[in-house]
């Protein structure tokens, strides 16, 4: 166990900050599972701006990296051009 202060209070923050982010890391896992199991065009069309939303301020928080929210934003894209 930590002995000072101020290493207490940091182990705090950390497990606060930790929870913070992995419940924002699967939300976005979530968003981006429905948009990738979706087959209808239009749903998908409508559901795409909302889950880019989501990814850019994950990378913006550094929650995700940048490339990482780009690679997933192509990839999205991509998989909504080829449903038909």
């Amino acid at each position: 166990m930590a002995n000072h202060k101020s290493s207490i209070k940091r182990i705090r923050q950390e497990e606060k900050r930790r929870l913070h982010n992995r419940y924002y890391a699967k939300t976005m896992r979530n968003a981006v599972k429905k948009l990738r199991a979706t087959t209808e065009k239009a749903e998908a069309v409508a559901l795409f701006p909302s889950v880019q939303k989501l990814l850019d301020k994950l990378a913006k928080r550094n929650i995700i990296h940048k490339n990482k929210a780009a690679n997933l934003k192509s990839k999205l894209a991509a998989h909504i051009s080829k449903l038909a």
